[in-house]
């Protein structure tokens, strides 16, 4: 066996192929939530209205950012990232049986929250051990995250394509049974090539202090597990829509009181208030962006079950629901390398947009994307069904809008924040993509079945409120650049 993979470290590889299985496992079964939970009883589904499973929906996938934050913390001061990347992957791998195997919602739940622990777990410290493949840092660490990014977006992209197909053939649990199975694959990879990481995210032997730390978790444990256990069997009432709806004022609430304390008590320089200023605002910017891009999972994915026309009558074919959540993860592989060239060559140019520019690009391509949604609504709402290309046309708009906005924001909140306060800020970036899927999923519920006169309009104020947002972060981007300090 070669030594290296594409020239970097054999450790990678391991890396590549266990982050590609997850991201198949979490695309693909993120691209047949929602229809299983709208289904009709009948045909194998839960029956239940859009908007308790778009707020299941939003619920779930920002559980899944929020819970990186603690995964991160338990790999640091517990167990090591090696052990918390297998641990994550065997949940995930059992959470998604549980789905595809579960007879009563209660067991289906349980599984989304395991899935969610699992995520949480595995993540964040996969991409932790990639970084310490490479001690010497520099370009070839660049290079190697690179090949990293890319198996990211071959799992996503196959993950949906292999899961909506075996929904459409097999049944309306059969994607989940998909989704179990590859996780269980990208296990046992990890499992078998992780001598290859070497000392990458290795277990180090108990320091002082551990002990304390592992009866935190033990409890945090056990207190979740009797409120899990509450919920189960009834004893605590839980609406998911209500539960959604507090969760995104408790998280604004959060993100409301961190800002508070870094900016007041946090002993900062008057230069790190000002880039402070700035973070604020890609904060806010990246959770209105990813409550309407991530409408991909729920409400356009409804519309390409309910309302797209799906057959190719020349090859007497159905393209499975499931296929449109595809699309991003190609763009991105066709596309990417695109980006990353306009940008180089517009800086020799001094053309180069700021971060807040690139910001307000990203929002505007994303409020276009539902332009042209709110022209297909219109022609649903005459009686039609549209063809596939809309739907295309749209998720090729907010990928644009992903590529200028999510490699930056992220690139900036690294560099504007102080060295001390970096890990503290990528948790607000979690939180802030957590906040944005929690909205997404409260705002796909408002789209009602039974008012499809109502879609184009409704379209319509995202696009008004999106491509207005980005409007003003445009106009506010050269004085949000001088609170930057020269940072770029």
């Amino acid at each position: 066996m070669s030594a290296t993979f594409f020239g970097h470290p054999r450790g990678l590889a391991t890396l590549f192929f266990t982050e590609m299985w997850e991201r198949f496992t979490y695309y693909g079964m993120r691209a047949v939530l929602v229809l299983f939970l709208v289904a009709a009883v009948s045909t194998g589904g839960f029956g239940i209205d859009d908007k308790t499973a778009t707020a299941i929906y939003g619920l779930y996938t920002a559980g899944a950012y929020l819970a990186s934050l603690p995964g991160g913390w338990i790999a640091d001061r517990l167990i090591g990232a090696q052990r918390a990347v297998l641990a994550g992957g065997l949940a995930i791998t059992f959470g998604n049986t549980l789905l595809a195997t579960s007879t009563s919602p209660r067991g289906f739940y349980i599984g989304l929250v395991v899935i969610v622990l699992g995520v949480g777990l595995l993540k964040p410290n996969a991409s932790a051990m990639v970084a310490d493949l490479y001690p010497e840092g520099g370009a070839r660490l660049d290079s190697g995250f690179t090949v990293f990014y890319m198996g990211i977006n071959v799992g996503g992209f196959l993950g949906p394509l292999v899961t909506g197909w075996a929904q459409l053939h097999f049944g309306a649990r059969a994607g989940f049974a998909a989704a179990a199975f590859f996780m269980g694959v990208g296990v046992l990879q990890f499992y078998l090539t992780r001598r290859h990481l070497g000392t990458s995210g290795a277990y180090v032997a108990s320091s002082p202090g551990r002990g304390r730390q592992w009866t935190y978790l033990w409890a945090a444990v056990g207190l979740s597990l009797l409120v899990l256990g509450a919920v189960s069997f009834g004893w605590i009432a839980v609406n998911a829509v209500a539960l959604a709806q507090v969760a995104t004022y408790a998280i604004v609430a959060m993100a409301v009181l961190y800002f508070l304390y870094y900016f007041i008590a946090a002993g900062l320089t008057a230069e790190e208030r000002r880039r402070g200023v700035v973070l604020v605002v890609l904060f806010v910017g990246c959770a209105l962006f990813f409550s309407g891009y991530e409408q991909a999972g729920s409400s356009l994915n409804l519309f390409a079950e309910r309302y797209t026309n799906r057959t190719l009558r020349l090859l007497d074919f159905v393209i499975p629901t499931g296929w449109f959540q595809s699309l991003n993860s190609a763009y991105i592989i066709l596309f990417a390398p695109f980006f990353a060239w306009a940008w180089i060559a517009l800086a020799k140019r001094n053309l180069n947009p700021s971060a807040p520019a690139k910001f307000a690009l990203g929002v505007m391509l994303m409020g276009s994307g539902f332009l042209v949604m709110a022209a297909a609504a219109a022609i649903v709402a005459s009686g039609s069904k549209v063809l596939p290309y809309w739907l295309i046309s749209t998720y090729l708009l907010h990928t644009f809008g992903e590529l200028c906005l999510s490699p930056v924001g992220l690139s900036y909140y690294t560099k504007l924040t102080p060295k001390r306060f970096v890990g503290q800020m990528m948790g607000m970036w979690f939180l802030a993509l957590s906040l944005g899927n929690l909205v997404a999923g409260l705002i796909a519920g408002e789209f009602d079945v039974n008012h499809v006169a109502a879609m184009p309009g409704q379209y319509m104020h995202i696009v008004y409120f999106s491509v207005g947002l980005g409007a003003v972060l445009l106009i506010l981007s050269r004085p949000v650049k001088k609170l930057m300090g020269g940072v770029k």
